[in-house]
C-alpha cells in the first residue's frame, strides 16, 4: 500500500525564499513611494517658504538691500532654513530676490541640499499707481454714475445727455426709440433757391 508523499525540507526552504524575496521588492517599492510622498510634501512646504519670504519683503513698504542673507523659521511644525540673495538688475529701482529652502535639519553647505528656490522682484519702478480704486460691490460699470446724471451718465427714461441714452421714440441724439416705432426724423433744411440773376432752366432764352 502506498503512503502520499510531501514537501520535503529544501523544498519548503525554497518556497519560503521566494516569499521572502517578492515581499523585499513589495516592501522596497512602498518605501520608495512613501519616501516621494514625503519628499514632495517637503518641497512643497520649502516653496511656500520661500514666498512666504518674497511676500514680506514686497508688503513692508522699503526697499531690499543688495546682499546675502539666511535664516531659520517654522513652518508646518518644522524648522526651516533659508538663504535670500538680493541682486541689483539693469533696470534702475529694481532687485532680483532668489530665495533658497531646505529643512533645518539637513546639513549641507551654501550649494547643495537645497529644496527650493524661488525668484522674485522687487521695486519701485515696477508700475505706477493710477489712483483708481475700484468699487467692487457695485453693479455699475466703471465710468457710468448714477441714473439721470450728466455726461457719460446712464440717464433716467426721458432726459437727454451727451453720450446718454435719450427720450424714447426718438433716433437722433443718441436717443433709443420706443418699441414699434421709428420716432421723428431729423429736420433737413431745404436746399437753397438758385440765384435770381441766373435764367431758369425752363425760362426761354
Amino acid at each position: 500500500m502506498r503512503h502520499g508523499r510531501g514537501f520535503t525540507l529544501i523544498e519548503v526552504l525554497v518556497a519560503l525564499a521566494i516569499v521572502a524575496i517578492g515581499m523585499a521588492a513589495v516592501l522596497g517599492t512602498l518605501t520608495s513611494s512613501a519616501n516621494t510622498i514625503s519628499y514632495l510634501r517637503d518641497k512643497t512646504f520649502a516653496q511656500w517658504v520661500a514666498l512666504n519670504q518674497i511676500a514680506t519683503l514686497r508688503i513692508s513698504g522699503q526697499m531690499t538691500p543688495v546682499g546675502n542673507s539666511d535664516g531659520n523659521i517654522d513652518f508646518a511644525g518644522r524648522s526651516w532654513h533659508w538663504r535670500r540673495e538680493v541682486i541689483a538688475t539693469q533696470v534702475p529701482g529694481v532687485v532680483r530676490i532668489d530665495v533658497k529652502v531646505r529643512p533645518a535639519d539637513i546639513k549641507a553647505d551654501e550649494d547643495n541640499g537645497w529644496f527650493t528656490t524661488v525668484s522674485g522682484i522687487q521695486g519701485d519702478a515696477v508700475g505706477v499707481p493710477n489712483g483708481y480704486n475700484p468699487n467692487w460691490g457695485a453693479q455699475a460699470l466703471p465710468g457710468f454714475g448714477a441714473p439721470g446724471q450728466g455726461s457719460n451718465k446712464l440717464g433716467a427714461p426721458g432726459t437727454t445727455g451727451s453720450g446718454a441714452i435719450g427720450t424714447p421714440g426718438l433716433i437722433g441724439s443718441g436717443g433709443i426709440g420706443a418699441p414699434n416705432t421709428l420716432g421723428s426724423d431729423p429736420a433737413v433744411p431745404p436746399p437753397p433757391p438758385p440765384p435770381s440773376d441766373q435764367p431758369t432752366p425752363d425760362s426761354p432764352e
